[in-house]
């Protein structure tokens, strides 16, 4: 399977913006979550938080922006396509990854019809996204190598340079070691590896 490779953006903080709609409340929530299973905790977080609320909508997209598996969304009660679909639009409008909005909506007794609450929810996520801190996010993969005790300090120092993290360590007749790599790089790094022990030693990249 083809993996993009490519850098993308993130939420790099939490973050709540409440705006008022003829009377009623709306608290955007969101926050960075890296899967579904986070998704569904800040979900229950908000509804935990505000649990008096006559509506908590979610839109979520819980992998790459452009990741059409990784998308869900909730009305929550009100009228079908008038709260989780616009709110979703605008999530993947602005090309946010692994990110999770929730607007929690108290009623103020004046109803606002189909179109005013599509403008109320996807107004919502958008002016919470104007006040949201991101930072960019660069796809990992694994790979695995074999080496002499006395190659150890040469392969990590060269794993630094290639923006690598050792994840394990095993030691035996030979070290064992599994490390992090940004996707673009992995290929550099193993060229680099085979080189530097002569073809002693060939990194293998992990599959997913």
């Amino acid at each position: 399977m083809l993996i993009n490779s490519s850098p993308y953006t993130i939420p790099a903080s939490e973050i709540e913006v409440e705006s008022l709609v003829n009377r009623s409340r709306f608290i955007c929530s969101i926050k960075h979550c890296a899967d579904k299973m986070a998704t569904k905790a800040f979900i229950e977080l908000i509804r935990q938080r505000y649990p008096d609320a006559s509506h908590h909508c979610y839109a979520f997209i819980s992998s790459r922006p452009e990741d059409s598996q990784a998308y869900g969304f909730s009305d929550d009660g009100e009228p079908s396509g008038t709260a989780g679909r616009p709110m979703l639009a605008v999530l993947q409008g602005n090309a946010i990854g692994e990110i999770c909005a929730v607007v929690t909506r108290y009623f103020g007794g004046v109803k606002l019809g189909t179109g005013g609450l599509q403008r109320a929810y996807g107004n919502s996520v958008r002016q919470a996204l104007l006040e949201l801190s991101t930072s960019e996010k660069i796809p990992t993969a694994q790979i695995n190598l074999t080496c002499d005790y006395q190659q150890i300090k040469d392969i990590e120092h060269t794993l630094t340079g290639y923006d690598g993290i050792i994840t394990q360590q095993d030691y035996g007749i030979e070290v064992v070691i599994t490390a992090s790599l940004p996707i673009p790089r992995i290929d550099e790094f193993i060229a680099r590896v085979i080189e530097l022990t002569a073809g002693r030693v060939t990194p293998k990249r992990l599959l997913e």
